[in-house]
């Protein structure tokens, strides 16, 4: 007959070692909750930085303020000043304007240009020559947009401007314009240095999305016969689509915000035809005294930026379910 060990003795004495064996996260208290402390620093920054400064910002909304004199409440009157405004919609009209020379000219121009240093000169004269390309194109990011702007002003010159004694030496002096002081030019030559400054940044985020390419696939694509447009098309737009919605998405958001360039070189004019959203609530802000309604204004940028971005993300999501969805 075989008597079985009392395990009930054993389990009382090695209960101790049992608990001290436990995971630390089973344990309420344990030092894994600790590694909530190091969110607290950034937390507050956010709330100092951000979140105070946005509440506030949105509270002026409703206020009539100057910056010496506590605001007084009054409503909806900016918001509804705002709707009227006709200088505010064409500061939006001007944005669209913005967004056609920082987000669809640069972003096309850079996955083409993107493709061709990656599969064409990068396979025949070396990766080296490519990297440099890539480098001087990004070379106006580097540049500070007021620094940038002040160069270009100084090439359009009306009197002296070497854009003009170009034209005029090369015998097209007929030409020579006040290119930023006439207002059916001065919105184009803006928009061509904003294509100049933002070129660079989706040529780099491509060139770093085509790393992860396979380059069996182009060469597979070149066997069959296709030339480089269709590996383009087949290949290369379909890969790096990601990165395509990340450039899309912060250059349309740097687009609604533009406001270095038409501070350095225009000041908004002449007349409304550069003022954008952020100029103009910079002036309703310091240069009118109208601090309520430049927080509208600025309020209203927001709420449009944000709509932008939930869109996109909707729109990349739907992209990502459809393609896995194959």
């Amino acid at each position: 007959m075989t008597i079985a060990p009392d395990t009930r003795a054993v389990t009382t004495a090695e209960a101790p070692r049992a608990a001290r064996r436990a995971p630390s996260s089973l344990i309420p208290g344990s030092s894994r909750n600790a590694y909530w402390l190091y969110l607290v620093p950034g937390l507050a920054l956010l709330t100092v930085i951000i979140v105070i400064p946005l509440v506030w910002n949105v509270y002026l909304t409703f206020t009539d303020y100057r910056g010496i004199r506590p605001p007084e409440w009054i409503g909806l009157e900016n918001w509804t000043k705002l709707l009227g405004d006709e200088v505010f919609w064409t500061s939006f009209g001007n944005s669209i304007a913005m967004i056609v020379a920082m987000v669809l000219v640069p972003t096309l121009l850079g996955l083409v240009l993107a493709a061709m240093l990656f599969d064409l000169i990068g396979k025949k004269f070396g990766g080296r020559l490519a990297s440099f390309l890539r480098a001087t194109y990004y070379l106006p990011q580097i540049l500070p947009a007021v620094i940038a702007a002040i160069v270009i002003g100084w090439i359009l010159r009306p009197q002296n401007g070497a854009l003009n004694q170009v034209l005029e030496t090369i015998g097209l002096g007929e030409l020579q314009h006040n290119w930023l002081g006439d207002p059916a030019t001065a919105l184009p030559s803006i928009m061509v240095i904003m294509v100049w400054v933002q070129l660079g940044y989706p040529i780099v985020i491509f060139m770093a999305a085509l790393q992860r390419v396979d380059p069996e696939l182009y060469e597979a694509a070149e066997l069959d016969g296709a030339n480089w447009f269709q590996r383009f098309q087949a290949i290369t737009v379909g890969i790096i689509r990601p990165e395509i919605f990340v450039v899309t998405l912060t250059c349309t958001i740097a687009a609604l915000k533009v406001f270095g360039p038409v501070y350095a070189l225009t000041r908004g004019g002449p007349g409304t035809s550069t003022m954008v959203p952020a100029y103009y609530a910079y002036s309703e802000f310091f240069q009118s005294q109208q601090v309520g309604y430049g927080a509208t204004i600025a309020t209203a940028l927001t709420i449009v930026i944000a709509a932008v971005s939930v869109v996109f993300i909707l729109a990349q999501n739907r992209a990502e379910k459809k393609e896995e969805g194959r």
